[in-house]
């Protein structure tokens, strides 16, 4: 895989909560990754219930430089707001600003490194009683 350039926008979109804690770890997942990729231009967004919108993380990477905007679901499968929702609303953020282009990937899927992530919280819970 290639160094991304600094110039790519990440944005990380959830469905959205009307519990800030459900919200909040959005929020750690993309200080996480943006320490962790050394990624520049990290936003989050949420789908509804919750700011900020797509729109508003479409804007504030604009705000910050990016050229292009890479939107990535962050859901486990691929499903109505993954495939069409999430698509929508990028389309329309990219409406704003018809210079910037943008590409919207799979959602997480099925990936073996899941199975440690799974593993983990598994062991936790074992560890617990």
């Amino acid at each position: 895989m290639g160094e991304i350039p600094e110039t790519i926008g990440i944005i990380l979109v959830d469905h959205g909560s009307r519990q800030s804690t459900a919200n909040d770890m959005l929020l750690e997942v993309v200080r996480a990754f943006k320490k962790t990729s050394g990624i520049p231009i990290v936003e989050q967004a949420h789908m509804e219930l919750a700011d900020p919108t797509l729109m508003d993380a479409f804007a504030s990477c604009v705000d910050q430089g990016a050229k292009e905007i890479v939107i990535h679901p962050y859901f486990l499968a691929p499903g109505r707001h993954s495939t069409q929702d999430i698509p929508q609303l990028a389309e329309k953020a990219a409406a704003l600003f018809p210079l910037i282009p943008y590409r919207v990937t799979e959602p997480l899927g099925v990936d073996s490194r899941i199975s440690d992530v799974i593993l983990a919280r598994i062991q936790e819970s074992l560890g617990d009683t």
